[in-house]
C-alpha cells in the first residue's frame, strides 16, 4: 500500500504558487495565455490523418471542447469520464475516500489523475484502431500503415496530457478551472460562427442558398420571401435569448442564511448559498456521458456494424435507431415550423428530456459529496471563520442540521433546474444547442463572480482575511 501511495502522490503536476495570493493581473494573464493556446492547438491537424469520420459530430465537439481531427481531439473526454466512473464507485460506496482530510482529498485526485491518463490512453487507441481518426488510404496494405496508426495514437495521447496540465495551469494559476475555460470557449467561437457567418451553406427549403449564419440568413430569407426559413431563424435567435436571460436569472439566485459573530455582539453576515447549488457540474458530466456515448455508438457501428446499441445512416452519419437515438435531442420547434413534427420524436424528447433531469440530480447528488459541499464541510468552514448562528450556541452539531434544511433541497431543485433548462434549450434549437449555450453562461457568470471578488481583494487589502484569501 505504501508503494502504491507513493506512486500516486509522485505524478506528474502543474507545480502551485508559492506565494499564498496571486494577484488579478498573474491569474488574468495566465488564463489568457492558456486560453490562447486552446486555440493554436485546435488549429493543428493530426499528421497522417486520412478519413476523419468524426467530423460530422458537432455537437460532440461542443461538449467535449475537442476539435476532431486536430490535435485536441479528445478535447476534455478523458478527464470528464475519469470524473464520472470515480464519483460513481466512491458514491456507491465501491471505493470510499475521506474527503475531509488532505490525505484523503490527495489520494482521490491522484486517483483521478491516473484514471484521465488511461482514458487517455484508451480512447486515443478506440479513435484510431475503430475507424473514427483513421490514416490516410495510400498507407493501406503497406507497412507503413500500422506505424501512421501508433503515430496517431501518441498524437492523441500528446494532446490529451497538454489539456489535462492546461486544466491544472488554469486551477492554480489563473480563474476557475480549465475544463470550464475550455467548453466556454469552443461555444463562445460557435455561437459567433453560428450568428454571423456570411458565407453560403446548404439550400433553404424553398431550394434558395441562404448563409450559413442566422442572423444573414433571416435577412435573406425575408428578402426572398420565405416566411418558413425566417420563422425557424427567427424561432433559433429568440431560444437563444431566452436561455441567456433564464440561466443568468437562475444563476443569481440565492438562499441567504443569517448568521453573527461569536466574538463580536451586534455584528453578522448573511451566508449565500446559490440555488443551483453545484453549479454547471451535474450538465457538464450528464452531456459529457451522453456524447461519450453516441461517440462510442458510431465506433461500435465502424467495427461491427449496425447494432442495438446504434445504427447510424451511412448516408447522412444520423442517428436513425438503436438505445443512443432516444438520447439525442429533436428541434421541436423546427420540426413544428416545417410541419414534420412526429409522435416519436415527440417521446424522443421525452425521453431525453427525463434523462437529462435524473442525470443532473444523480451527479449533483454524488459532487455534493465528493466536492466538500456537505453540509458537514460547510459548517467546519463556517465555524472556522468565527460564525455561528444567533441565539444557539456555538456547535457543529446545530449548525450541521440547520444546513442539511437548505442543502439537500437546493441540491435537487438546482439539478432539477439546470437538467431541464439544458433539455429545453436543445429541444428549441438555439445557437450552439442549448446545452452548451447554458454551460457558458454559467460558465461566464461564475468567472465573472470569482474576477470580481478577486478585484475587491486587490483593492480593498483588509478583506483578504475576511474572505480566506
Amino acid at each position: 500500500m505504501s508503494i502504491w501511495k507513493s506512486f500516486i502522490n509522485n505524478l506528474p503536476e502543474v507545480a502551485g504558487p508559492t506565494q499564498k495570493r496571486l494577484s488579478f493581473k498573474e491569474k488574468l494573464k495566465w488564463t489568457a495565455i492558456i486560453l490562447g493556446i486552446f486555440f493554436v492547438l485546435g488549429l493543428m491537424p493530426l499528421f497522417g490523418l486520412g478519413q476523419n469520420a468524426l467530423q460530422r459530430f458537432e455537437y460532440l465537439s461542443i461538449i467535449l471542447a475537442a476539435q476532431f481531427g486536430s490535435l485536441i481531439s479528445l478535447g476534455i473526454g478523458p478527464m470528464v469520464t475519469s470524473s464520472i466512473v470515480l464519483q460513481l464507485l466512491n458514491g456507491s460506496g465501491i471505493v470510499k475516500f475521506d474527503l475531509t482530510t488532505p490525505e484523503g482529498k490527495k489520494s482521490f485526485q491522484g486517483i483521478q489523475k491516473l484514471l484521465s491518463i488511461f482514458f487517455i490512453i484508451f480512447e486515443a487507441i478506440i479513435y484510431v484502431f475503430m475507424g473514427g481518426l483513421a490514416p490516410n488510404e495510400v498507407f493501406r496494405g503497406t507497412p507503413l500503415f500500422l506505424q501512421i496508426e501508433l503515430l496517431l495514437v501518441f498524437q492523441l495521447f500528446l494532446g490529451g496530457m497538454l489539456i489535462m496540465f492546461m486544466d491544472e495551469v488554469v486551477s492554480k494559476w489563473g480563474f476557475g478551472s480549465g475544463i470550464s475555460l475550455f467548453i466556454a470557449a469552443g461555444v463562445s467561437q460557435q455561437i459567433f460562427v453560428q450568428a454571423f457567418n456570411w458565407l453560403p451553406g446548404p439550400g433553404g427549403l424553398t431550394g434558395i442558398t441562404y448563409s450559413i449564419g442566422a442572423i444573414p440568413a433571416l435577412f435573406q430569407a425575408l428578402a426572398a420571401g420565405d416566411p418558413t426559413t425566417a420563422g425557424i431563424k427567427i424561432a433559433t435567435l429568440i431560444s437563444t435569448v431566452l436561455v441567456f436571460v433564464l440561466a443568468v436569472y437562475a444563476q443569481a439566485m440565492k438562499v441567504e442564511i443569517p448568521l453573527s459573530f461569536g466574538r463580536i455582539r451586534g455584528h453578522g453576515i448573511r451566508w449565500p448559498l446559490a440555488f443551483i447549488y453545484t453549479s454547471n457540474i451535474p450538465v457538464i458530466l450528464v452531456a459529457a456521458l451522453m456524447a461519450n456515448m453516441q461517440l462510442w455508438g458510431r465506433l461500435l457501428q465502424n467495427w461491427f456494424g449496425p447494432n442495438i446499441f446504434a445504427r447510424f445512416s451511412e448516408s447522412t452519419g444520423s442517428l436513425i435507431g438503436g438505445f443512443v437515438y432516444w438520447l439525442q435531442s429533436p428541434e421541436i420547434v423546427n420540426n413544428i415550423l416545417t410541419h414534420s413534427i412526429s409522435g416519436a420524436q415527440v417521446i424522443q424528447a421525452l425521453v431525453y428530456t427525463l434523462f437529462m433531469i435524473c442525470g443532473s440530480v444523480l451527479f449533483s447528488i454524488f459532487w455534493v459529496q465528493t466536492a466538500g459541499m456537505d453540509a458537514k464541510s460547510q459548517a467546519k468552514q463556517m465555524l472556522a471563520s468565527g460564525l455561528q448562528i444567533p441565539g444557539f450556541r456555538r456547535d457543529q452539531r446545530v449548525l450541521e442540521n440547520l444546513l442539511n434544511r437548505y442543502i439537500w433541497p437546493l441540491t435537487i431543485m438546482g439539478a432539477i433546474t439546470v437538467g431541464f433548462l439544458a433539455a429545453v434549450a436543445d429541444l428549441t434549437g438555439a445557437l450552439s444547442r442549448g446545452t452548451g449555450i447554458l454551460l457558458t453562461v454559467m460558465i461566464v457568470y461564475k468567472l465573472y463572480e470569482d474576477i470580481a471578488k478577486q478585484h475587491m481583494m486587490d483593492m480593498y487589502p483588509a478583506l483578504r482575511k475576511f474572505m480566506g484569501g
